[in-house]
């Protein structure tokens, strides 16, 4: 993998794990009960994508 690709990759999971802390930061703000729950786990798989891409961006 070229070295472009790869700090493309690395913007993306930086950008993918921020969406995730916000989700996160919102959902225990602003929600309750179910939809809490909901977002909490929406991003917590947000959360592991962003880190296998930038996994992958390291490789």
């Amino acid at each position: 993998m070229d070295a472009m690709t790869k700090m493309w990759l690395s913007i993306a999971a930086i950008l993918v794990m921020g969406l995730s802390v916000f989700l996160i930061t919102f959902a225990r703000a602003k929600t309750r009960g179910l939809v809490r729950g909901l977002l909490s786990l929406i991003a917590f798989i947000i959360m592991i994508a962003g880190f296998l891409v930038g996994v992958v961006s390291i490789t």
